[in-house]
């Protein structure tokens, strides 16, 4: 049986929340589109990609799972707006959950993944992301 984290990159449609202060936000969108799922980005930097959503708002219904890597923004905003859209699977970053977005995730019933970082389980190839991959193993992390 697969672990969670594994099974969660199982799905069609993805949206990435980021401000660009965790790199790991740019690869998982890449890794993600290269594996033909279909993703979107709010980008709440203060220079946004081209193309990148604003707000949660803007996101048409549908879509499946979220990946929240924030740190200028307060991950339990992010959640609060994700459930208004009737998204219930996310996965915040690993060192930028908070308590109150666990708890906020609790209330709303959803499926919660912390304490990862979403490309040990998306990265191929040789990397750094296998390697972190192969210690987290190694440790009993992954």
């Amino acid at each position: 049986m697969p672990a969670e984290q594994e099974s969660f990159w199982d799905a069609d449609s993805y949206v990435v929340i980021t401000d660009k202060t965790k790199p790991a936000m740019k690869w998982t969108i890449q890794a993600l589109k290269r594996s033909g799922k279909k993703v979107y980005t709010i980008d709440l930097s203060e220079k946004p990609e081209e193309g990148a959503l604003r707000n949660v708002s803007e996101l048409p219904d549908g879509i499946q799972r979220a990946v929240i890597g924030v740190t200028k923004t307060r991950p339990e905003d992010v959640v609060d707006a994700l459930e208004e859209k009737g998204i219930k699977e996310i996965w915040i970053h690993w060192m930028t959950e908070t308590q109150e977005a666990e708890e906020k995730s609790s209330d709303y019933h959803m499926h919660l993944i912390t304490g990862r970082c979403p490309m040990m389980y998306l990265g191929h190839g040789i990397s750094i992301h296998t390697a972190h991959r192969e210690i987290a193993k190694l440790v009993g992390k992954y």
